[in-house]
Formats: structure tokens, C-alpha cells, sequence
């Protein structure tokens, strides 16, 4: 398995090493990375329909999907809190109003996708040994995409290792992240480096699925995908109640998402000042996503 994991990596290194400067040509690959994932989130709906014992089999991903989510939740909730008590950051309160609902409906776009690729497969007389192929080639093509979006991201080196509260989170919620991927694993009596490998996407819902999905099947997909989303769409609602007294703990359980899709909600809540911290920490856990996932489910 491992020269297919390497095969897959590949496209990301490549990715990450091409330097743009044009601001329309990020602005694009950005468009296409997203609707490159709508079209693989609805292949992967299509992945489903075909498997034999559907029924039996979404009982599957709820079970992995909902053990995974309380083990790792647990897990970082349990540790983040020390961290703010030894790492004091000061927050600033904001009277501007986040439109939550708006940001909820773009993560539920996406199940809907996943369930609309789901209903076509079972309703249209279609054959579908063509999905995983697809699928497949698609990914190498998001990998390098996203790859260039690390790259051009705007963090350097410096400002990585210079924010020691930024790696502090990151470094927590990895730590935490993975003990409760054994947890689940050891309930569950899975591979341990399958718990791991799930344990490893970090709230980005979409990578991760897709990831998963094409290493270990669509069961593991469906259930990596719905875990992140319910993780992100839980720290959309505990940051604004958390940031105040646990800003740490509010950043580190929005995972990678804290670089971008709740670095809104946490700029209005927590102030400025938890920026860089959001910035950093979502930068370092959005860089490990592909490459932990992808060790784990290879050894």
C-alpha cells in the first residue's frame, strides 16, 4: 500500500513548491478547488449506493463516526484548557454578529451532495466501477491544487516558529487528537493505524473524506467526512461561548478549520489578537491532514 500512498502524495509536494504571485490566478485555483470537491463528495455518494448491505453499511459509518467524534472531542477538551491556563491570552469583545446560519448551510451544502450522489446511484440503472477511477484521478488534481494554496498562503517559516502559542495548540490537538483515535480504534476493534488515520483529518471535513474514502473505502470516507463536519460545525457554535476565558481551547478544537473557515467567527469574538494564533496553528494542521493520513493508513 505504501507506493499507492506515495503515488497520491506526490501531487501535494509538487503542489507545494509553486510559487504565484498573481492574486486572479490564486483567486481561480481557489474556485476550482472547491468545486473539485463538490465533485468528489458526490462521487463518493455514488461509492456508497454501490456497495452491497447499504443499510448495514450506514449503520457502519454512524457507529465510526460517532465513537470517533466523542474520543477525539474528549480528548482534546480534556487538554486544550490546561493549556490556557498555562499560555494566558487576552481576548477582546466584539458587538459585531457572525451570520452563523449562512456559515452552517455551507457545510450542509456539502452533505447534501454526498446524499444526492447517494440517491442517484440507488435510482439510476447505472454502472459504477467507473466512481473509484474518477474519483482517483480527481484527487491527484486537488492534491496539487492544495498544494499551492499551502504554499501561497501567506505563512512563512518565521512566523510559524516565532508563534509558540500557535504551536502549542497544534501540537495539543495532534497529541490529543491521535490518543483518541487509539481510544476508538481499541472500542471499535479496529487497526490501530486506521484509528489513527482517521484521528488525523482535524475538522477538514471534505479532505479528509475524500482521503479516507480512497485508501480504505467508502464506509471509512463517509464516516471520516461526517465526523469532521459534525466537529465543524460543533466549534462553530463553542467558539463564540468558549473564546472568552478559553481562547485557546475555542482555537484548537476549530483544527484546521481555524485558518480559514472559523477564522471569522473567531476574529469577531476573541479580537485581533487571536489572529496569528488561529492562523498558525490552522496552518499547521491543515499541512498535516494529507500527510498523516496518508502514513497511517500505509503502515
Amino acid at each position: 500500500m505504501l507506493p499507492g500512498m506515495l503515488y497520491i502524495f506526490i501531487p501535494l509536494v509538487v503542489g507545494y513548491f509553486i510559487t504565484i504571485k498573481s492574486t486572479s490566478l490564486l483567486e481561480t485555483i481557489n474556485r476550482s478547488t472547491s468545486r473539485l470537491v463538490f465533485v468528489i463528495l458526490g462521487l463518493m455518494g455514488l461509492s456508497l449506493a454501490g456497495l452491497d448491505n447499504l443499510s448495514s453499511n450506514l449503520n457502519q459509518i454512524l457507529l465510526l463516526s460517532v465513537t470517533f467524534f466523542f474520543c477525539i472531542g474528549v480528548a482534546n477538551l480534556l487538554a486544550l484548557p490546561i493549556l490556557d491556563l498555562l499560555l494566558k491570552t487576552k481576548t477582546e469583545q466584539h458587538k459585531q454578529t457572525v451570520p452563523l446560519s449562512s456559515m452552517v448551510m455551507e457545510s450542509v451544502k456539502l452533505v447534501f451532495v454526498v446524499g444526492g450522489g447517494l440517491v442517484l446511484g440507488l435510482l439510476l440503472p447505472i454502472p459504477l466501477d467507473w466512481v473509484d477511477p474518477a474519483s482517483e484521478g480527481i484527487l491527484l488534481i486537488l492534491l496539487f491544487l492544495i498544494g499551492i494554496q499551502l504554499r501561497n498562503s501567506g505563512m512563512t517559516l518565521k512566523q510559524i516558529i516565532l508563534n509558540k502559542k500557535g504551536l502549542s495548540v497544534a501540537l495539543v490537538v495532534i497529541v490529543t487528537s491521535l490518543l483518541g483515535g487509539l481510544l476508538a480504534a481499541w472500542l471499535l476493534d479496529l487497526p490501530y493505524n486506521h484509528g489513527l488515520a482517521m484521528a488525523s483529518g482535524f475538522g477538514w471535513y471534505s479532505l479528509a473524506g475524500i482521503l479516507m474514502g480512497d485508501a480504505l473505502g467508502p464506509v471509512y470516507g463517509g464516516a471520516s467526512f461526517l465526523l469532521e463536519l459534525t466537529r465543524e460545525l460543533v466549534a462553530i457554535i463553542l467558539i463564540p461561548i468558549f473564546i472568552a476565558r478559553y481562547p485557546l481551547t475555542a482555537i484548537g478544537y476549530g483544527g484546521a478549520t481555524s485558518m480559514d473557515f472559523t477564522l471569522p467567527i473567531i476574529q469577531t469574538t476573541g479580537g485581533v489578537k487571536c489572529v496569528p494564533i488561529a492562523i498558525v496553528s490552522g496552518f499547521i494542521l491543515s499541512l498535516l491532514v494529507p500527510i498523516l493520513m496518508l502514513f497511517f493508513v500505509a503502515l
